[in-house]
């Protein structure tokens, strides 16, 4: 599912957007309890507001990395822009507080 995902994304967008994320704070902790419900509510909630967001896996946290990322942008209907050590970038397009504007994909 995580492959759909990302494939909508270009590399000069993924670009684009980790570039824009370098100086976010994570807001977000997903620690021993993992992924749940009430979480990817929020991030959606969230990602709604802010479009682009980081999230902080904490070192107790009992699932793998890949799989908690998966978990929070399959969960959230987001893009996932990036894993990188413990930190997972999401992305998803607001429907009301559109912020960011994408680079243009030339297509060839």
């Amino acid at each position: 599912m995580i492959k759909r995902l990302t494939e909508r994304l270009e590399g000069k967008q993924k670009r684009f957007l980790r570039a824009e994320a370098h100086h976010l704070t994570p807001i977000f902790q997903v620690g021993k309890g993992g992924v749940n419900e009430q979480m990817l509510r929020q991030i959606s909630d969230a990602l709604e507001v802010r479009e682009l967001l980081k999230v902080r896996i904490l070192d107790n946290c009992e699932d793998e990395k890949n799989d908690v990322a998966e978990a929070l942008a399959e969960g959230t209907n987001s893009e996932l822009v990036q894993l990188i050590g413990l930190t997972v970038v999401l992305y998803k397009e607001s429907k009301n507080n559109k912020k960011i504007v994408l680079p243009k994909v030339n297509n060839k």
